[in-house]
């Protein structure tokens, strides 16, 4: 990033209360010009980053993100319109950047970042936000951003709560630091399991932005070497010191990655439905909470834990077929195997959880 010296009149009409703060200026107004940031999903942190990366002039965003707009995303994903439901959210983002700030140049990536692709698409980026919600992603957006000396802007939600810092190899702690290896599947909730308010996102997925408005332009103090803890039901922020390992930054910059960092699969083969028959048995192997705010008729609950615990549901003991089924068909799987590893073969999983059968009901 050489400087943008040379502000035009237009820019300068666009950016003023920008270049008004003290200690950033025309310097930082022109260093923001030309930057390039890569984005790693345009969900529900993505939406907020992404927009307030475009208003505030970065001159090159690249969008990474292979989903597309669904109506359960709207709530936090503001990026997205109604109108845009089954487009890729890639495009429909670069759109939506584009309309508040037409100077800009986005560069749409409508797919999966995987190992082979990773060090190519973000080869020419100044800095990497990662806003994935799945574990296999950040790991190779880490190895990435180390293998290219790139500083890596990251962040999570789960349910009320949120984290966020700043990963540099070399310069300080790296993702892999904090977090080894994936946990099992199912263990840890995704955002339709554990469910999310928009703010929440909102608030993180804004400062993940100035995070990497501040590496762009050097202004303020990064978070680099410090977890950024936000309870959103206090309001209150929390800041953990984090230490990186050398050991940790020369494997990732040495070994490539498996296309795909997974937990060891199930040695257990699942069976799966998609459409449930009309006399079956359904067992809803969710939280109670989560079974209390909305279920398929008729569903009893069966909590996983106590299916993984050995407690065998009493509505097995039927001649009916037995459907079991979750959020999304994580833990509803992880139940199948369970009981099928004591020899009882008959339940199967429905794939896509209640979130495919409510999808199917609209």
């Amino acid at each position: 990033m050489t400087g943008h010296s040379d502000l035009t009149p237009e820019h300068i009409a666009r950016y003023r209360r920008q270049i008004t703060l003290g200690g950033f200026g025309r310097p930082g107004q022109g260093k923001l010009l030309d930057s390039h940031v890569a984005v790693v999903g345009a969900g529900g942190l993505g939406s907020p980053a992404l927009l307030y990366l475009a208003g505030a002039g970065v001159g090159h965003v690249t969008v990474i993100d292979d989903d597309v707009v669904d109506l359960s995303n709207l709530h936090r994903q503001v990026i997205h319109t109604t109108d845009r439901i089954g487009t890729p959210k890639a495009g429909s983002a670069r759109e939506q950047m584009l309309a508040l700030n037409p100077d800009i140049e986005v560069s749409v990536v409508a797919e999966r970042l995987t190992w082979d692709t990773a060090l190519d698409v973000l080869r020419e980026a100044d800095v990497v936000l990662d806003g994935t919600d799945n574990f296999d992603t950040r790991h190779i957006v880490s190895a990435a951003c180390a293998r290219l000396d790139i500083p890596h802007v990251w962040a999570s939600i789960l349910g009320f709560d949120a984290q966020l810092t700043v990963f540099h190899a070399g310069r300080g702690p790296v993702y892999d630091d904090l977090f080894p290896t994936p946990p099992a599947p199912g263990e840890v909730p995704s955002c339709a399991q554990a469910g999310v308010l928009g703010p929440v996102v909102g608030i993180v997925g804004s400062a993940m932005a100035m995070e990497a408005i501040k590496l762009l332009t050097g202004i303020g103090e990064p978070l680099l070497g410090t977890l950024g803890y936000f309870s959103s039901l206090t309001g209150r922020w929390e800041y953990i010191p984090v230490t990186g390992s050398a050991d940790t930054v020369e494997r990732l910059r040495t070994e490539d990655p498996p296309a795909q960092v997974t937990a060891a699969p199930m040695v257990v083969s699942v069976a799966e439905v998609t459409c449930i028959p009309d006399d079956a048995v359904l067992i809803d192997v969710r939280e109670p909470d989560e079974y209390a705010n909305f279920r398929i008729p008729g569903a009893v609950n069966r909590p996983l834990g106590e299916v993984l615990e050995g407690t065998d549901p009493p509505e097995l003991t039927t001649d009916r077929p037995v459907v079991i089924y979750c959020a999304g068909g994580v833990r509803s799987a992880r139940a199948v195997a369970a009981l099928a590893s004591r020899g009882i073969t008959g339940p199967v999983s429905l794939a896509g959880g209640i979130d495919a059968w409510l999808d199917r009901q609209g």
